[in-house]
């Protein structure tokens, strides 16, 4: 066991993807599509064995806490490059390294008739460098540069099919999105700089008691408090939380495996990675932790709730995304930072497999995605069934399975906090069990059960339900299995990362809840004042071990929910398929709300874009043509063209003019100087 981790080894662990990724972008037509996959998976396969190496060794207690390289130094502010890596960064890293290994391999499959293969090989391994970047950090400058990288990248991602006008609309507005966010996190960030004088983790945190004294300027507002609250508002951005969710839907317009990175491992789930890191600010303000327990439950119960009339294959698993965000946000609320790290490792796991066994769907299909022209697909792809159904079981939380133990976990220790907002959050929880349990396997019996319902007249029920775009042309050409053709199972490249992913998904969590959340893993990279918030504290009294909690959970609620999830969206969609029509005829005002997503994109581009739009050109017509144009600048040179017109009247270049002024001046000053003591004479 060694103390101090090898730097030298650490520093490739980011740097082996990004070489790949210099190699498959600047080298990609030189080296062809075979040398752009090799370089790229070699070198996030370096970064993943490396990571696995790192988190033995911090298991045995090694850790790594230093600067690299030091950028600039302004007064007392140093600006660095350096890593921390503890028990919260090391399954961070082996995490995401895993994830994008198997999004690489699943690419060579999946992308393999694109024309822009290897710029495709060469953002994803982009993005892997700058996920390492960001988890790997030591201080704000290093966390905000890997925070804004994977927002770059998720834009070149999300945009990749350049051509596509959706996809286009869709990186946009995950751009814009994330800045509203990204606003929130570097004021949050600028005040950390301002008041502690530091940017480093470390000195923040030891500087957290004097910070939680002072009072925001010019208000009765705790520092503390609007601090926290300006980095949350950073990590509802990149984490998709209400109402700054609205980006995440849309970016399913990318290709399937992208769906994958940034929804299961990466950067979705920076936003609750950063906020775990800085528990030791979250727990001295309750208030913060309060709207981050009201933001998280709104996210998980409402984003559900659109999971279920969803028809595009990757829409239903974007929307339980958001929706288990929104459960590790509730989990970061009641100050169980363990348990929203613990459920974004299990769910990187469960929903990468769903994501990619998706994408094996489609292909199978023929690139349409509309879950209404599937059916029956189990017994031509047994594979892509068997795995996607290991998925959705863990993803409703079943027992023994892995996002059990991370979900049931959530669902107690929301229970058992005593914060103000915690009944809410406890309901919306609860209920989110029923809901995420009925939209996975209405997903889920509708696309492997059931009647075969491809191979008839093209149809896609106005539901834009198609991965358009493996080519240029791709928008006018026919999408989905012509009459009479079947469906095929997936080649190897694809099948074989679903099933290295459906290990973790099922076992990840019954071999690591003890460490990892009653253990000491985290002990010295979360900290929580059990006093205050007692959540945990309750959980460890009641845990006895993985096995006899799943067992208990047996007879529990949120088991008899899921359970009736499961059998209700059988009865529903392979039974009684009259039901949920009646159901939504019945309901049509309801179903309008959620076919609109709330009127939240409604809102955003006939209110807030437009009211945007008018403030800009108020701004521009009013601030810049007439104030600063018109009245500084130009006004500034008018007047100066005044005083010198003002000026030729008297500057003729005649002599006698001038001695005749000067005659006048002295007049006048004399006049001025000898007046009080010749009206002082005339009083008399």
């Amino acid at each position: 066991m060694s103390a101090q981790l090898n730097q030298n080894l650490l520093l490739a662990v980011p740097l082996a993807p990004l070489v790949g990724a210099t190699l498959a972008g600047f080298f990609g037509k030189a080296i062809g599509r075979a040398g752009a996959h090799t370089a790229t998976i070699l070198g996030v396969l370096v970064a993943f064995v490396i990571s696995v190496m790192t988190l033995i060794d911090v298991i045995d207690g090694a850790r790594f806490s230093g600067t690299l390289y030091e950028w600039m130094v302004l007064g007392d502010l140093k600006m660095e490059v350096g890593f921390l890596v503890d028990g919260l960064t090391a399954m961070m890293m082996v995490v995401v390294t895993f994830v994008s290994l198997m999004v690489h391999l699943y690419t060579i499959g999946y992308m393999h008739e694109d024309p822009g293969y290897q710029r495709f090989f060469s953002y994803i391994s982009l993005f892997t460098f700058s996920m390492l970047m960001l988890v790997m950090s030591n201080n704000f400058l290093q966390l905000f540069f890997g925070w804004e990288a994977v927002g770059l990248v998720s834009y070149l991602l999300i945009g990749f099919w350049y051509k596509k006008p959706t996809a286009i609309f869709a990186n946009m507005k995950a751009f814009l999105v994330n800045r509203v966010g990204d606003f929130g996190f570097i004021l949050g960030i600028g005040l950390i700089a301002g008041y502690a004088g530091t940017l480093s983790y470390a000195e923040t945190f030891a500087k957290a008691n004097e910070l939680a004294q002072l009072t925001f300027p010019g208000t009765s507002w705790m520092l503390i408090t609007v601090t926290c609250i300006c980095l949350f508002i950073g990590a509802m951005g990149k984490s998709a939380q209400f109402p700054l969710h609205v980006w995440l839907p849309d970016s399913m317009e990318g290709p399937t495996p992208i769906s994958a990175l940034i929804h299961a491992a990466t950067m979705v789930t920076a936003g609750i990675f950063m906020v775990a890191r800085m528990s030791p600010l979250f727990e001295l303000s309750d208030t913060a932790l309060n709207f981050i327990l009201v933001i998280g439950s709104i996210t998980a119960l409402f984003m559900g709730f659109l999971g279920i009339i969803q028809n595009d294959i990757k829409r239903v698993v974007a929307y339980s995304t958001l929706s288990q965000l929104g459960y590790m946000t509730v989990a970061l609320g009641v100050s169980a930072y363990n348990v929203a790290v613990f459920h974004l490792m299990t769910h990187a796991f469960f929903k990468a497999l769903l994501f990619l066994g998706a994408g094996s769907v489609i292909m199978g299909m023929h690139h349409d995605q509309d879950i209404r022209n599937m059916g029956g697909l189990r017994k031509y792809m047994p594979i892509t069934w068997i795995t996607s159904l290991l998925g959705s079981l863990a993803l409703i939380g079943t027992p023994f399975f892995s996002g059990f133990f991370s979900k049931d976990s959530i669902i107690e220790a929301v229970h058992a906090s005593h914060l103000p907002a915690a009944h809410w959050a406890y309901f919306c929880v609860i209920v989110g069990v029923f809901v995420t349990a009925f939209y996975s396997f209405r997903m889920y019996f509708l696309v492997f059960h059931g009647e075969e319902r491809f191979g008839k007249a093209h149809h896609d029920h106005h539901g834009h339900a198609h991965d358009d775009a493996h080519d240029d042309h791709a928008h006018d050409e026919h999408h989905g299995l012509a009459p009479g053709q079947k469906p095929h199972e997936s080649p190897w490249v694809v099948t074989v990362p679903l099933l290295l992913l459906a290990i973790p998904s099922v076992l990840v969590g019954y071999l690591t809840i003890g460490p990892l959340l009653y253990g000491e893993f985290f002990k010295d990279a979360i900290i929580v004042n059990t006093d205050l918030h007692p959540a945990m504290k309750e959980l460890a009294e009641h845990f006895h071990g993985a096995a006899a909690m799943s067992i208990h959970a047996l007879g529990t609620l949120p088991f008899a929910l899921a359970l009736a999830g499961v059998v209700v969206s059988w009865f529903f969609y392979l039974k009684a398929p009259a039901i949920p029509a009646a159901i939504g005829r019945a309901l049509r005002p309801v179903i309008v709300v959620l076919e609109n997503k709330y009127f939240l994109d409604w809102i955003n581009e006939h209110i807030i874009a437009k009211a945007a739009r008018g403030l800009g050109i108020g701004l521009w017509k009013a601030g810049d043509q007439v104030l600063i144009d018109g009245l500084l600048v130009n006004g500034s040179a008018r007047l100066v063209g005044l005083l010198a017109s003002l000026s030729r009247l008297v500057q003729t270049g005649h002599v006698y003019w001038y001695a005749l002024v000067m005659l006048l001046g002295v007049f006048g000053l004399l006049t001025w100087q000898l007046w009080p003591a010749l009206t002082g004479v005339a009083g008399h």
